[in-house]
């Protein structure tokens, strides 16, 4: 099983409260294909959840994530094979941003993938839960069924939580 993957971090002082989750991982896959399991629907059913609607730039869709999270989202940035960007729950009070950077690097792909917006004190639950995804893609790229999401979360909250906590004692 993987590794810790992740960082908790507070990056914008204008939005006191909130944090930012951030992953780094690397797939043993063209960028091609990576960029194609995070943004086609029938491939992103397989790892994260349900997703339809407009998935243009400007456009909005519907979601519903293994990790029961449930909302529309719009599509901000689609620079394909590299850079995508979605607010979730756009001009709700608990909208987010997510975005995800992908880099070819030596015959394999490196993401970077961030939340931002998330209020600290549940930023713990989000850390483990976007861990748990990503290690649901990484089966899915490799052919592997994913751990049921929830035992996977279960296993990773306790050291996001401990994160969180350090994060909070030095806001």
């Amino acid at each position: 099983m993987t590794g810790i993957l992740g960082e908790i971090l507070t990056l914008d002082d204008n939005a006191p409260g909130t944090g930012t989750v951030r992953m780094h991982d690397r797939f043993d896959t063209s960028i091609e294909d990576l960029w194609s399991a995070m943004t086609e629907p029938d491939r992103v059913a397989r790892w994260i959840g349900r997703i339809d609607g407009d998935l243009r730039v400007g456009g909005s869709f519907s979601a519903r994530l293994t990790s029961h999270w449930e909302g529309t989202a719009r599509v901000d940035v689609c620079e394909p094979h590299t850079h995508l960007v979605v607010t979730m729950r756009p001009g709700e009070e608990d909208e987010t941003v997510f975005e995800a950077r992908l880099t070819a690097a030596d015959g394999a792909t490196d993401l970077l993938v961030e939340e931002r917006g998330l209020p600290l004190e549940t930023i713990s639950a989000h850390g483990a839960g976007w861990q748990a995804h990503l290690e649901d893609l990484a089966a899915h790229i490799a052919g592997r069924d994913p751990v049921p999401w929830v035992d996977r979360w279960g296993e990773l909250a306790p050291t996001y939580e401990a994160m969180s906590a350090e994060v909070r004692a030095t806001r």
